[in-house]
């Protein structure tokens, strides 16, 4: 891991804000697959790649950017929703990671309260947790369905610090992807970034105030926690 940020003349952590998809859960590829499902029926092939620069944007921006890639035409919301019907029956059996668990256990053991600011829907963000067995510890759940933008605009993330009565500079971020670094960073939150993608690695996560550089293979829950709690 590397501390990419002095702490020394910030404001104490007084809450801790976790995107769910790829940071919670590992349901990158549960959604890829639900979206490669959604452009077979339009007769485009998405593969991993394609997808690749797209990983952590709002649901509907993901879906946009998609038929924008192979220029295709259809109403977001209509594949928003069926995209949903399709992930919902996989995320009930979807695994978790166990460092960014173990962080969030010890976080609200601590007394710091805790909230989801997902891409996903309402719907798809009680599933996971109820897999995983976190729900008790996340109260507040926001979802891009219930802002104006989704990230990388900071809207989810403002959401949830509203939600949690917790001033953006108190809030702490845990992010996997590029475009959620940058929405937390807008908000004027602090962030952890341990990237879904390693390879290539985007410079910008360079940024971010804690970089696990190897990703959730490199976590170590242990170092999570003692960086969190020395900055409460």
């Amino acid at each position: 891991m590397s501390d990419a940020t002095p702490s020394g003349a910030e404001a104490p952590i007084r809450a801790v804000i976790f995107d769910m998809d790829g940071v919670l859960v590992d349901s990158e590829p549960l959604l890829f697959e639900a979206e490669r499902i959604l452009l077979a029926e339009l007769g485009a092939e998405l593969t991993e790649e394609i997808k690749k620069p797209f990983i952590g944007l709002g649901g509907h921006e993901v879906l946009q950017a998609l038929l924008d890639h192979f220029g295709l035409a259809a109403d977001v919301a209509a594949l928003g929703k069926h995209k949903g019907e399709i992930y919902h029956e996989m995320g009930r059996t979807v695994p978790g990671f166990a460092p960014t668990a173990e962080l969030a256990r010890a976080v609200h053991v601590d007394g710091i309260p805790l909230a989801i600011a997902s891409g996903s829907t309402p719907e798809g963000i009680a599933i996971c947790l109820a897999a995983i067995g976190l729900t008790e510890q996340f109260p507040v759940q926001v979802s891009v369905s219930s802002v104006a933008r989704g990230k990388p605009a900071p809207d989810v993330f403002l959401a949830a610090a509203e939600r949690l009565g917790v001033p953006p500079a108190n809030c702490l971020v845990v992010e996997d992807a590029i475009h959620g670094v940058e929405a937390a960073q807008e908000a004027g939150m602090r962030v952890i970034a341990i990237p879904s993608v390693t390879d290539p690695l985007d410079p910008g996560f360079g940024r971010a105030d804690l970089l696990v550089g190897g990703g959730m293979t490199a976590a170590d829950s242990a170092e999570l926690i003692a960086w969190v709690r020395a900055r409460y």
